[in-house]
């Protein structure tokens, strides 16, 4: 009797991008990096991020809005924080990217006008962190902690982590930004009316978790809400000029129906 072969191993799961989505995922790369780079290189003096932090909370003081500290006392020992903590450390790193790949497969229109609004809130960015740097509560001596670093392991204002990111670049804030974009967008690619309602909650999560964590004001974000918002009209009036269009092909002359007598 002929002796069995042993059966083949079954090859690794392989992961085939189209170009098309591979071109997207090298634009993103590229535009992070560049992003990254230059909030990096315009990362501003201390002492005048904590002047302009201090600025912020006169004015939240005036508009009765100051509170960051009582929103942290609240949850301080609490699940609530817990999940905070590590929501905020997955949502620009996790979820944004998360959301592109969902909504590319889902709806192009839609996964485009993210894309869109994404880079242009990125360039309308810059300019700001580069002329108004703020220090961020956990930094701005207001009595805040930074709860990421003394609950999750993760040292927000260590030297590795910060040679990373520019921790004076707190306004705009782009994970409230961002994270109500993507809500909206996960929201418009589902029809399941939990989904779309969890999506939609996903913008005040992380708005909850920016404070709760010491990471931003309130006037932070309703900064990185205008952001997104100038970022989602820039994006689609881009996508609207015509060298953002690729050109139609020209229309074939029409046959006649009969011949010709």
């Amino acid at each position: 009797m002929a002796a069995l072969s042993a059966p083949a191993p079954h090859a690794a799961p392989r992961i085939r991008l189209s170009r098309r989505a591979a071109l997207q995922i090298g634009i993103f790369l590229f535009a992070y990096l560049l992003y990254s780079a230059a909030r990096w290189l315009t990362v501003g003096d201390l002492s005048a991020a904590k002047a302009h932090a201090d600025w912020i909370v006169h004015l939240e003081d005036h508009l009765g809005v100051a509170d960051e500290a009582s929103v942290q006392r609240a949850l301080s020992g609490t699940w609530v924080i817990w999940v905070l903590n590590h929501l905020y450390l997955a949502a620009q790193l996790v979820v944004v990217p998360g959301a592109l790949v969902f909504v590319y497969r889902r709806s192009r229109p839609i996964y485009e006008r993210l894309r869109n609004t994404i880079l242009a809130t990125w360039l309308i960015s810059i300019p700001v962190y580069a002329a108004f740097p703020v220090a961020p509560p956990r930094l701005a001596g207001i009595g805040m902690v930074d709860t990421i670093t003394t609950q999750t392991g993760f040292a927000m204002d260590s030297k590795l982590t910060t040679s990373f990111y520019n921790q004076l670049a707190a306004v705009p804030s782009l994970h409230v930004g961002f994270a109500v974009a993507v809500g909206i967008a996960v929201a418009s690619a589902v029809r399941n009316p939990v989904a779309r309602t969890l999506a939609l909650l996903w913008g005040p999560t992380i708005g909850l978790a920016v404070v709760a964590t010491g990471n931003h004001f309130v006037f932070d974000i309703a900064a990185g809400l205008v952001a997104s918002a100038l970022g989602y009209v820039a994006g689609r009036v881009i996508a609207r000029a015509p060298l953002a269009r690729p050109p139609r092909p020209a229309a074939r002359a029409l046959r006649p129906a009969f011949g010709e007598a």
